[in-house]
Parts: C-alpha cells; sequence; structure tokens
C-alpha cells in the first residue's frame, strides 16, 4: 500500500490549524499528517501537535522555505500539499489520489471553486486568471489555476523536483516543473471556503504578484532562453531596420550620408541582434541539457502504485 504523507505548511493559523488537521485525518486516516510551522507568534505549533499531527519548525520565513524543507525531510510514495488556514476541501484527497494512481500522473491541482465572495477577493481572481493565461501561452501549458496551494504529487515528482522559491512562488514553480518537463498531471475542481474567523490572508497582493511575475520571467530566461534572446533580437532588428532604411533611402538619391550617428545607432543595434541570437542559441543547448538531466532525475524514482485509496 502506498504511505501518504499530507504536508502542511502554516504561519499563524492557530485559529483553524485544529480543524485542518482533523479534516485530513478523517479523509486519509492511514496518512501521516505534517505541520511546518513557519516561525508563528501563536499557538500554532502546539495546537497542532495537540490535534495529532507531526510539527515540525522551519524559522525561514516564508511559504516556500517551509515546503522545501518538508520535500527534504518527509519521505513518502504520495504528497498532499495544502495550506492550514481551512479553506481547501480536505474531503477531496482521497479522489485526487485515485486519479494520480489511476493515471499514473506526477501532478493533481485542486482547482479552486467557490460560491462565497469572501473566500476569494475579486482582486486575487482576476490576477490569478491573468497569471494562469500568462502561464499557458508562454509554456504551453493547460493549467487553468497555477497559484492553487491544494496540490496531489508523486514520490518522483517531489524528489526531482529543484525547488528555489522562498514564498508564494512556489505554486509557480511547481507548475513550471510539470509543463517543462511534460509531466503527466491533471487538474480536479475543489470546493474553496472562506477563511474562519480570525485568520487573515497571508498573500500580499501587489508585492507577491510582482514577485510571482519576475519568478514567470526568470524561468523564461532559464528555461527558454532561445525564446526571450529571440525576442530581444527580433527587436533590435526591427529597431534597426527602422532607423536605417531611411538613411539608406537618402544615401541611394544623393550619395550623402548626413545622419551618420543614425546609422552608427542602427549598425550597433543590428550588431546587438546577432550577438543575442547566438547567446540565446548557446543557452538554449545548455537549458536543453539541464531539461534532460532534471527528466533523468525524475525517471529514477518508480511511479505510484495505481491500487485504489481505502
Amino acid at each position: 500500500m502506498a504511505s501518504i504523507a499530507v504536508v502542511i505548511p502554516c504561519y499563524n493559523e492557530a485559529e483553524a490549524i485544529a480543524s485542518v488537521v482533523a479534516s485530513f485525518k478523517d479523509a486519509l486516516p492511514d496518512a501521516m499528517i505534517y505541520v511546518y510551522d513557519n516561525a508563528s507568534t501563536d499557538e500554532t505549533a502546539a495546537i497542532a501537535k495537540k490535534a495529532g499531527a507531526i510539527v515540525r519548525s522551519e524559522p525561514h520565513r516564508g511559504k516556500g522555505n517551509a515546503v522545501r524543507r518538508a520535500f527534504a525531510d518527509v519521505d513518502a510514495d504520495i504528497y498532499v500539499m495544502a495550506d492550514g488556514d481551512g479553506t481547501y476541501d480536505a474531503a477531496a484527497a482521497p479522489r485526487m489520489i485515485d486519479l494520480l494512481k489511476s493515471g499514473p500522473l506526477d501532478l493533481v491541482v485542486g482547482v479552486r471553486a467557490h460560491r462565497d465572495h469572501t473566500a476569494y477577493r475579486p482582486g486575487h481572481v482576476i490576477g490569478n486568471k491573468a497569471f494562469s493565461f500568462l502561464f499557458r501561452w508562454l509554456f504551453t501549458s493547460d493549467f487553468s489555476d497555477i497559484l492553487s496551494g491544494y496540490r496531489v504529487m508523486s514520490r518522483r515528482f517531489v524528489k526531482s523536483f529543484p525547488l528555489g522559491a522562498s514564498g508564494f512562488e512556489i505554486e509557480l514553480e511547481m507548475s513550471a516543473h510539470a509543463a517543462l518537463l511534460r509531466l503527466p498531471t491533471a487538474e480536479v475542481e475543489t470546493k474553496y471556503a472562506a477563511r474562519g474567523d480570525g485568520s487573515e490572508s497571508k498573500l500580499r497582493t501587489y508585492s507577491d504578484g510582482a514577485r510571482i511575475l519576475r519568478r514567470m520571467f526568470r524561468f523564461l530566461v532559464l528555461h527558454r532562453p532561445g525564446l526571450v534572446y529571440g525576442a530581444f533580437a527580433a527587436s533590435s532588428v526591427f529597431a534597426g531596420v527602422v532607423l536605417a532604411v531611411p538613411v539608406v533611402i537618402e544615401y541611394l538619391n544623393t550619395g550623402l550620408v548626413p545622419r551618420f550617428p543614425t546609422l552608427i545607432v542602427a549598425t550597433t543595434l543590428l550588431v546587438c541582434a546577432l550577438i543575442l541570437f547566438f547567446v540565446g542559441a548557446i543557452l538554449d543547448s545548455q537549458a536543453q541539457y539541464f531539461a534532460e538531466t532534471k527528466r533523468l532525475s525524475y525517471l529514477r524514482v518508480a511511479p505510484p502504485s495505481n491500487k485504489k485509496t481505502s
């Protein structure tokens, strides 16, 4: 029987953590429940321990740091990740796990479906849709909710995942890892509830949104440099041609080059475009090598068993 670990990264969730632990114990009675307390200043750790969870501490603030520690420490065949604020539906976990095993898949994402407008702020809904659309376009992926914190993952996904984010960009990294390696994934619609009284969202709309956007661009530079440098090269060619054409036409008509500085700038832009093209080609070859290395690391781990979860 496949071993299951529920990983709950949390910070200052004393009001909700006991019910979250209890709900996952009811949904997955054979699973080990791990709460990674991310330097909370309230009684989160003590309450989680009393509720029956295995509590471990990550002193460096940031959800990504807590998840990194959990993925390094916890050994299981299947991992369930959910926030400790009580917004995710634990009852959906067995269905997500069975889907993972029957695939077999490496990642099942719980797509958030909310009925209460207080559960999911309009700004966050719009931001998530925009980021998901941009992600699908840039990474040729099918994910509709790349920032969902409710995920079921195989061991080979977790142990081959080169986590680098320290904050809420962690979900973006997971989606990118799956998209770049073309891993088998699926999405399941799950209920998304409002936070309980006394619980506040740790997501900062603008600053965390900017960090997510920067992280997405960094992924493009690291993993699809040909696209990024090719776009810059094409822009340089366009600008260089726009500047050079009038100068060349004037030279052909008069035999003079009165705007010599413009010609120098146009030539510089065209040379830069050539350099950017070759840099992109070289880095793209290197990115392909690293992608193949990651793929080999992933393939070293066996896929999940397809036995049903009780």
